[in-house]
């Protein structure tokens, strides 16, 4: 699901009385969408809880964002966990969104700049947008 679906949705349920919580590796997405608390963790897009099989990685890493949300109280929250795919950074330079199409490296990402405004496929998903947040 794409980030800004998860954001409208995290903020309808918490409108319904649902607390939510994302867990992102997407620090700049995340942020641009706005959800009411979401909790970062310095990994691949596709790995947001770690490498297949490590259990007590994976549990870590939930304990930390459940503790994690429990102290936040401002909306718009983005916690980063501490958590790292390594200490050493060089696997970042591979891990771009387009691994999928063959993009080995930072300079052949062909994705978009980010910006500060919203940005929606249909004008009907603007309006719910801003009715939700009006």
């Amino acid at each position: 699901m794409c980030h800004q679906t998860v954001g409208l949705v995290a903020r309808a349920l918490e409108a319904a009385g649902v607390p939510t919580l994302c867990l992102t590796a997407a620090h700049s997405i995340t942020a641009s969408v706005n959800p009411p608390r979401a909790a970062f963790v310095d990994l691949p897009l596709g790995y947001t809880v770690g490498r297949p099989g490590e259990r007590d990685f994976q549990r870590d890493l939930l304990r930390r964002a459940f503790s994690a949300a429990e102290s936040m109280t401002e909306p718009g929250t983005i916690a980063d966990l501490g958590v790292r795919w390594s200490d050493d950074q060089a696997w970042k330079a591979g891990a771009t969104s387009g691994l999928a199409n063959g993009i080995r490296s930072a300079e052949g990402d062909s994705r978009s700049p980010r910006v500060a405004e919203p940005q929606y496929q249909f004008e009907s998903d603007r309006a719910a947008a801003e009715a939700n947040t009006g």
